[in-house]
């Protein structure tokens, strides 16, 4: 069964009284289970609840621990490359919004490797590449051409752009890209349409099963989340959760990771629909860990220096520093240049949140990956 056809199996508003309804003896029991066989999707759902909030003490101290022993003391760092802002969409909260009358760019191949060369010389050895979607501007070739140009000074390198067939993401592959990134947005089909009023990521379906395309290629790396705010986020990380089981079941060569994007201020003015405090925040990412022990957790600099270094030892794995979220951000920064994706909270350098880093007891990692070793 497909995923696709896993949700349409469920329903949203079911669930979201699912959730609501759990009892803290239902908690009680999802926390029993964490040191008695583990937890199971039941369990899950009782630690979403808002019964559960008053229990978070008890367990943020079992993710700390099972990250510890999963994961080590070890954090990994990387870095965003915005190549491109063009975007044949229409996301409503999105400042690539095609609709939006901002300045566009795109990198030459020649100024992303500049890019990348500045990236390298703050340490990281992991590249994540990011573009608005629209291939007519950045094709697969245009991708191609700058991995062949990045690859050599990154261990690492990731894709997060337009969704692609198979065989474009094994040409990636074939070209030195590791990782896929893609997030669904919402997985509330009928939220979704809401907030995609032109494009082709208006297509749910075939969004959604974009990790399928890229576990079926071969990626190394799947990562995948929610946009949080756009809906409610209790039954969002349900959906999160039970993606990442599936992806972890039926792609078990690949990696699979859960990132937590907030809606941040962006161009368009977008007003949050459903807010998600720090504390529901916390709340979300013990969930999972105590349902995914052995997914990998990344957090942006969206969120603030303060929260993100408490998050430490709850359960995040990997973290982004020092990121630039515009095309030639990095080279050519406060310029008047082109529109960002949307505003970053921690502006810290990446060497200031490694030292926070070994602050918590933890080891900053810039490289954790090399072809050569495979």
């Amino acid at each position: 069964m497909s995923f696709y056809d896993q949700i349409k199996h469920t329903n949203w508003a079911e669930m979201e009284k699912e959730i609501a309804g759990r009892s803290g003896s239902d908690v009680e029991s999802a926390l029993g289970a964490v040191c008695s066989g583990g937890v199971d999707l039941s369990h899950f759902i009782s630690l979403l609840s808002p019964a559960a909030e008053k229990y978070l003490e008890e367990t943020a101290g079992h993710a700390h621990n099972i990250t510890r022993r999963r994961f080590g003391n070890t954090m990994g760092l990387f870095a965003p490359l915005y190549v491109s802002n063009f975007c044949n969409n229409s996301c409503c909260y999105c400042g690539f919004n095609a609709k939006n009358p901002v300045r566009r760019l795109t990198l030459t191949p020649q100024q992303a490797r500049a890019e990348g060369e500045f990236i390298r010389r703050m340490g990281f050895r992991q590249l994540l590449l990011v573009s608005g979607e629209a291939p007519q501007i950045v094709p697969v070739d245009y991708f191609l051409e700058i991995t062949g140009l990045l690859k050599p000074i990154f261990s690492s390198v990731g894709v997060e752009i337009y969704p692609m067939d198979v065989e474009e993401y094994r040409a990636l592959i074939e070209c030195g890209v590791d990782g896929l990134t893609v997030f669904q947005e919402t997985y509330n089909e009928r939220g979704y349409e809401r907030f995609h009023l032109g494009g082709r990521k208006q297509n749910f379906r075939w969004r959604l099963e974009t990790p399928d395309r890229g576990g079926e290629a071969g990626f190394r790396r799947i990562g995948l989340g929610a946009l949080l705010g756009l809906e409610n986020w209790r039954v969002e990380g349900f959906y999160m959760g039970l993606h990442a089981q599936y992806l972890m079941r039926k792609y078990w060569k690949s990696q699979v990771s859960i990132s937590f994007p907030r809606l941040r201020p962006a161009a368009g003015s977008f007003e949050v629909p459903c807010e998600v405090s720090d504390r529901n925040f916390v709340q979300l990412l013990i969930a999972l860990r105590l349902f995914l022990p052995d997914t990998g957790f990344t957090l942006s600099t969206r969120e603030p220096a303060e929260l993100r270094d408490h998050l430490i030892a709850l359960g995040i794995t990997s973290m982004s520093a020092g990121s630039k979220t515009e095309p030639g951000g990095y080279t050519h920064p406060q310029q008047g240049g082109a529109e960002a994706q949307f505003e970053i909270s921690d502006d810290r350098d990446p060497e200031t949140v490694a030292d926070v880093i070994r602050q918590k007891g933890y080891e900053p990692v810039w490289k954790d990956w090399d072809e050569a070793l495979s």
